[in-house]
């Protein structure tokens, strides 16, 4: 059963995403709102193919925040990245630079708020990302970052990127963590039905040493790995 789900769910979810990409470069001329529209459709759909096609629920423990605070998520799978303008009203999300150079989403993303991360070009790519946040932040919006930079197995705990406490003291926000455990359903070919759990963890205020950020954010984000 679990293969048949999958079999259905990508090109369901897949063939109407790539409606929606058209529609967001469409959108554009219309003004942000027309995009944000877009996009917000995009994780509804996401969240709907998951509920009824494989079987997935997804559960929220605390209560999310609003407005500019920098929100550090567990990265298992895409369904969390996918999951962002599901999961908040109007977030701007941190993502690989290399993103960007997909048609037509790329263009869409830019224009949304997605900020690109480019980790290897050095400080002025930095000051760059952080110029971009800081004008996100100015209209708002909390800023999504996944402290580990990239997709990990559910069970492991690797550092975080040196770049999460840099980008925590330039903007000089509160953090909250999110853990979520999407891994062992679906981080893998086959998606399975099962249950996806957000944590969110207590705030944590801004201007810590780096030491003590990285600690609590590391255990917060990890909380559902046991």
């Amino acid at each position: 059963m679990p293969f048949a789900r999958s079999l259905l769910f990508y090109p369901v979810f897949y063939g109407f995403s790539a409606l929606l990409v058209v529609a967001s470069v469409l959108a554009i001329p219309f003004g942000r709102e027309r995009l944000r529209g877009v996009v917000a459709t995009w994780g509804r759909w996401h969240r709907w193919c998951l509920e009824r096609i494989v079987g997935i629920k997804v559960v929220l423990e605390g209560t999310l925040p609003d407005g500019p605070v920098l929100i550090a998520v567990k990265h298992e799978s895409y369904f969390e990245a996918i999951d962002m303008p599901r999961l908040f009203r109007f977030p701007t999300v941190f993502a690989k630079r290399e993103l960007f150079l997909i048609p037509g989403w790329g263009y869409s993303a830019r224009i949304y708020g997605l900020i690109p991360v480019a980790r290897d070009k050095g400080a002025r790519a930095l000051r760059e990302m952080i110029k971009t946040a800081r004008e996100r932040v100015a209209e708002g919006r909390p800023l999504v970052i996944f402290p580990e930079g990239t997709r990990v197995e559910h069970g492991s705990q690797p550092p975080l990127q040196s770049g999460f406490a840099g980008t925590y003291k330039l903007l000089g926000l509160p953090v909250v963590p999110i853990a979520v455990n999407s891994g062992p359903v679906y981080h893998r070919l086959i998606k399975r039905p099962g249950t996806i759990t957000y944590r969110v963890g207590e705030t944590i205020p801004a201007g810590l040493k780096r030491e003590e950020i990285e600690t609590r954010v590391h255990a917060a984000i990890n909380a559902l790995n046991a």
